[in-house]
């Protein structure tokens, strides 16, 4: 049988080169090609039968997500170096909520047969654009046909001294409760997508003006993971009593914290952090901003409790928000409205199956 060298055939911008045409060896070594090793704890990366690592005498942090098309993206909208880097990024902020740095990631993909050589071309743009930004090596993974659709499995790694490690475990009474950034943003973006498919359904022709959910739009189809946020808190020497990433909405979240620390918490609806863009969106869309900023996942922002001695070492800072505060596990978790009435606070978080 002929080999094809991919890589030397020229092709006109409308041919697309099948999967089946090369094969999965040259299907790796082509997405891989330009991925280059960045730290020093990657003894060996991709090319033999498993990675090396050397992380000496830190712990090490592990953290892996799945993504199904159909379930977590939908690629109407959504392109695929977007999703390459967004996949990452969504990994990398559950490594940086538990205080350390992601250095290593495992990238594990399953495609069918509707997805050529350049499609996977794109999807490793973005995944290496964030390894990139984000200073991490791309070590192993694994490729495979799927029967339908595209699935995406990301493994990420990173090491920290044991005294750095935060927990969702460590909050204490009368700590206090900190959200960097702005929540509900993601999710507000994602049903301007929504809505937009459906009426390209409907009228194909239709060309939308989307300029004003620019920044909705952004939050959803490429966020950031905040390690700007773990990289000055160990520059101000703060560790925080607990943490975790916003992925699945606010309240979600509150109640993790505050089941794995045996407390209960009191937030304040008008110390909920939300842009400006997201409230006009609300307002045109006849929702809630502060149900939004409760329920709305894949924010990435950074939930973390901290001592109040430690609150004058962030309250110059316009990136971080004190929206509560820990109370006993008997008074539960509960939201304080601007009408100065304590309700409970329930899951309403993302939705899996």
């Amino acid at each position: 049988m002929k080999k094809i060298n991919v890589l030397s055939e020229k092709k006109t911008k409308t041919e697309l080169t099948k999967l089946s045409e090369i094969g999965e060896f040259e299907v790796i070594n082509h997405i891989t090609k330009d991925f280059k090793i960045k730290n020093l704890s990657t003894v060996e990366g991709i090319g033999d039968d498993a990675a090396i690592l050397n992380f000496q005498d830190k712990q090490i942090v592990i953290s892996s997500d799945m993504l199904v098309e159909g379930v977590h993206f939908n690629l109407s909208y959504m392109p695929l170096k977007h999703l390459g880097y967004k996949s990452v990024v969504a990994n990398l902020s559950d490594i940086y909520s538990m205080n350390a740095n992601c250095t290593q990631i495992t990238v594990n993909i399953a495609v069918s047969n509707r997805f050529t050589l350049e499609s996977l071309e794109e999807l490793y743009f973005g995944i290496n654009a964030a390894c990139k930004k984000y200073g991490v090596d791309l070590v192993g993974g694994d490729t495979t046909s799927s029967n339908k659709g595209l699935i995406i499995s990301i493994t990420s790694l990173g090491a920290l001294d044991s005294k750095l490690v935060t927990r969702r475990s460590g909050a204490k009474i009368n700590d206090l409760i900190v959200v960097s950034g702005d929540i509900g943003s993601a999710y507000m973006g994602l049903q301007v997508l929504e809505r937009e498919k459906e009426v390209f359904k409907v009228n194909p022709r239709n060309q939308p003006d989307l300029s004003k959910y620019k920044y909705l739009i952004q939050r959803q189809l490429k966020p950031e993971a905040r390690k700007d946020v773990i990289d000055y808190l160990g520059s101000i020497k703060l560790i925080p009593t607990s943490m975790i990433d916003i992925s699945d909405g606010l309240s979600s979240e509150l109640i993790h914290i505050c089941n794995n620390s045996k407390v209960g918490c009191d937030i304040y609806e008008d110390k909920i952090p939300v842009s400006e863009e997201l409230m006009s969106c609300c307002e045109e869309f006849n929702l809630s901003s502060t149900t939004v900023a409760l329920s709305g996942g894949e924010d990435y922002e950074l939930l973390f409790t901290i001592n109040q001695k430690d609150f004058g070492k962030i309250k110059n800072s316009s990136d971080f928000n004190v929206i509560g505060h820990v109370t006993s596990a008997e008074s539960g978790v509960s939201l304080v409205t601007k009408a100065q009435q304590k309700i409970p606070i329930t899951s309403q978080g993302w939705k899996s199956f």
